[in-house]
Parts: C-alpha cells; structure tokens; sequence
C-alpha cells in the first residue's frame, strides 16, 4: 500500500522524461507529521505543495471565536497547498495531519518553470482544483437549500461512499469522527447535530460507537436528504 501511495504521489516525476523529473527532484523533500500537528495556518506564506505518501489531513477554516469549519479530509494520494504555489499568496486555509501523516514536499521555486514545460500536469492539476471548485459551490448550494438534517445525512451518505465498508449490520463509515467534526463539515451546531444524530437512531437508520458511525439503511437514510 506505502509503495502504491508513494508511486502516486510521485507522479509528477516519474512519469515524465528522465532530465525532466531530475530537475523537478531538485525542488522536492519528503517530510512527516504526527497526529494533530498543524502542517500550516491560514495567511501563513506559501511556498510549497504537499503529497500525502501515507496518512490523512484535515483541511480547516478558522475564525476568529476559536471555531472552525471543517471542509473536508485528504488521504493517500491526495494533494494540497497547489494554489499558493502556483501563485504565491499566502495560504487559504489551514491543514492539520489527523494520522501520522508522510508527504512529499514539492516547493515553488523551480515547479513553475516545470509546470512551463510540462502543460499536461498542469491540466491534471486544473482538472483537480476544478473539481474542488464545483464541491465548493455545492456546499454553498446545500446551505442555501437543505436544512440541517438534510445537510447530515448527504455528509454521512458522502463520508460512506468515500470511507464505507460493508458490515452484517450495514456500512461502517471506517473513519472516527466526532459531532463537532460534523457539525463543521455542514455548517451547524454541536447541538443540532446532536439532536438529529439521535433522531436518526431512533429511527434505526444509523447507529453510533466510540466516534464510528454504522448506516443501517441508506436508502431510507437518502430519502432525508431531500
């Protein structure tokens, strides 16, 4: 699995000509991160773009109550920080390893004149942001149309197509999440999210244990949604 995560991430590099990724090796280091370690804040500078080798982030947006909204999570695989290299703007949001977390470390200097070169992996990496972008506005969307328990049950139907494996039950969504995790990811309170976690169960739709979520019935469950 490291092996196949690893080969991923360098895709930048190994699929390119030899004198290409030679020159991109030059701009890359690896670094690691224990679990609940903030790789970096929002309005930090940015000079560098992270691949996940091994692990899992969190990407947040503080404000300034000491709350934060939680966008969303990135694993094996996955990158972030690209906007800030490409641009050079401070960062958009902060991201935290919620694992013990390996990454590759792709910094500026010298990426964009390898991105000049190399326009199909800027095509992938537009291919990328364009589909952050259109996640964006469907939270937007939601937020506009859906109440909470709506919002609720499409983020656990999403979180169990991502992380769900099947259980005699129904599926385990294979990832610990508290209700404040919840309630950050569909723009709500603790409390709210409380009251319709427990509605749901009542309702036998779900069921909860030390912070794992199992869904009983989904297709009851996405029927609440809208």
């Amino acid at each position: 699995m490291k092996e196949a995560a690893e080969g991923l991430a360098q895709h930048f590099i190994a699929r390119l000509p030899t004198e290409r990724g030679e020159a991109l090796r030059h701009a890359v280091r690896k670094r690691e991160f224990q679990a609940g370690e903030t790789i970096f804040q929002k309005g930090d500078p940015g000079d560098a773009m992270y691949v996940i080798v091994r692990g899992q982030v969190k990407v947040v947006l503080p404000s300034g109550d000491g709350n934060e909204a939680l966008l969303g999570t990135l694993d094996d695989g996955d990158f972030f920080g690209e906007l800030s290299l490409i641009d050079g703007e401070p960062r958009s949001a902060s991201i935290v390893a919620t694992q013990p977390t390996e990454t590759i470390v792709l910094l500026r200097e010298g990426f964009q004149d390898f991105l000049r070169q190399s326009p199909e992996v800027a095509i992938e990496m537009l291919q990328v942001l364009s589909h952050r972008l259109r996640q964006s506005d469907e939270f937007i969307a939601d937020a506009a149309f859906l109440d909470v328990p709506g919002r609720l049950a499409k983020k656990l139907l999403e979180l169990a197509g991502r992380y769900g494996r099947q259980v005699p039950t129904g599926t385990a969504i294979g990832l610990r999440i508290t209700q404040r995790d919840l309630a950050a990811m569909i723009g709500a309170t603790r409390e709210s999210v409380n009251k319709h976690l427990q509605s749901f169960r009542a309702q036998g739709l779900i069921s909860m244990d030390d912070r794992r979520v199992v869904i009983h019935d989904r297709e009851r469950l996405a029927r609440r949604v809208y």
